[in-house]
């Protein structure tokens, strides 16, 4: 069923519901007043079956014909009335509302061999009573229609908007990041309208910086191939080609032990530097550091590391009792580290760094603080911050930035350890 089916169905119950309740409040109300009706009329009979017995010649139907409540019948011997009074509905609703024996004819016998029945009459009380029955239902009925109507009209233009948001949802799903919808004359269809469209704008927004990223991820991988190829090709390879060119030396002097004892120490200067170089290729590209090491330690080394590389004073605060990490949460951790360091180094402008790591209730808190220029938040995150999120995201954490303009950055990060163990 649809939900106008739905919402019609409802209506039309509550209607019917409330219709009945009117109905029996109605007939009870009725069924008082016919009630006090027929005991005022009692009297009257009491009267007349009083005249009846004394002076049955003075009742004539002229003078009984407009008794009201009162039905008064004159019936040869043998003579029965067929006609029953009122309607179908009248009688059903008589015998609803009244006793059967307040209806019961009381007969006197006449001097002429008639009868005389005067008994109580209702229906034109109950006449009443069925028209504000029919008033009420017909009044229902209208009010009933007028509501589905305006129901109508009112779901119509709210399911308008519907089929326009489920149609604007098949273009977003279907990749169409640039469908808004329509502004409309109802409030709640402004703000449903409001809020796809600003959807729509963050997920444009998103594709575009996925794009952005991707695009910018692609120059990065081009420049880290480019970088080892020319450190493979300018260093390492000329260490390799000096060996390979004093090993050939060796051979031709192999009589002169002076030459041979100052090529061989060539030799091995070389192959320090070549040793050196490979050490600190391989740190870049993985922190070997990390599977002999735990976190304090590898953190010292690179913060020593980059204090000595950059000329920038960098402090390092480790609490006590830190946790036992996996691997991979402290190679998380370790990268975020060395992200941060990174864009102090290339954007803050600061003199020092200061980072502390510190176990607080069933977590870790990393903070890492700079004394640059800063800048006013927010700002579109590069590949550096959006890589320090992804990680936190890894970690389970929450990262959180704060700065201010020449008050430095500020990088905090709170790691449940559930979540890195």
């Amino acid at each position: 069923m649809t939900a106008l089916g739905r919402i019609n169905l409802g209506v039309s119950l509550l209607f019917a519901l409330v219709t009945l309740l009117g109905l029996a409040l109605l007939l009870r109300q009725a069924s008082e007043d016919v009630r006090r009706e027929l005991l005022a009329a009692e009297a009257v009979v009491e009267y007349l079956g009083e005249v009846a017995r004394t002076r049955p010649a003075s009742l004539r139907p002229k003078l009984t014909d407009n008794l009201r409540h009162i039905r008064v019948s004159w019936l040869r011997p043998g003579e029965d009335i067929h006609a029953q009074p009122g309607t179908g509905l009248q009688r059903w609703i008589a015998r609803q509302l009244l006793d059967p024996s307040l209806l019961a004819a009381d007969v006197w016998p006449l001097d002429d061999g008639r009868e005389l029945r005067i008994a109580l009459d209702p229906y034109d009380e109950i006449e009443e009573i069925q028209d504000s029955l029919l008033q009420l239902l017909l009044l229902s009925a209208f009010a009933l229609a007028l509501s589905l109507l305006a129901i109508r009209f009112a779901v119509r233009r709210g399911l308008r908007v519907l089929d326009e948001l489920l149609a604007g949802l098949r273009q977003v799903g279907a990749g169409h990041f640039d469908t808004r919808l329509p502004n409309h004359g109802l409030a709640e269809a402004q703000r449903l309208a409001g809020h796809f469209n600003a959807m729509a704008t963050t997920l444009q927004q998103v594709q575009a910086d996925n794009a952005e990223l991707t695009q910018a991820l692609l120059e990065l991988q081009e420049r880290e191939r480019a970088r080892l190829g020319q450190t493979l090709h300018d260093d390492l390879g000329q260490y390799l080609s000096g060996i390979r060119a004093q090993a050939c030396l060796l051979r031709v002097i192999a009589d002169r032990p002076q030459q041979v004892q100052d090529t061989a120490r060539l030799l091995d200067d070389n192959c320090e530097r070549l040793q050196q170089g490979f050490r600190s290729l391989i740190r870049d590209l993985y922190p070997v550091v990390l599977e002999r090491l735990e976190l304090g330690p590898a953190l010292q080394q690179l913060a020593a590391d980059w204090q000595q590389a950059q000329g920038i004073r960098c402090r390092l605060q480790l609490g006590e009792r830190l946790p036992e990490l996996p691997l991979a949460s402290k190679a998380h951790l370790y990268r975020l580290v060395q992200e941060a360091l990174t864009n102090v180094a290339r954007h803050a402008d600061a003199s020092e760094v200061r980072i502390r790591l510190q176990r607080r209730g069933q977590g870790l808190r990393l903070l890492v603080r700079d004394n640059g220029q800063g800048t006013a938040l927010p700002l579109r995150p590069g590949i550096g911050l959006r890589s320090m999120c992804e990680r936190s995201r890894s970690l389970g954490g929450e990262l959180r930035l704060h700065s201010r303009p020449q008050a430095g950055w500020a990088l905090c990060l709170n790691i449940p350890l559930e979540a890195t163990s």
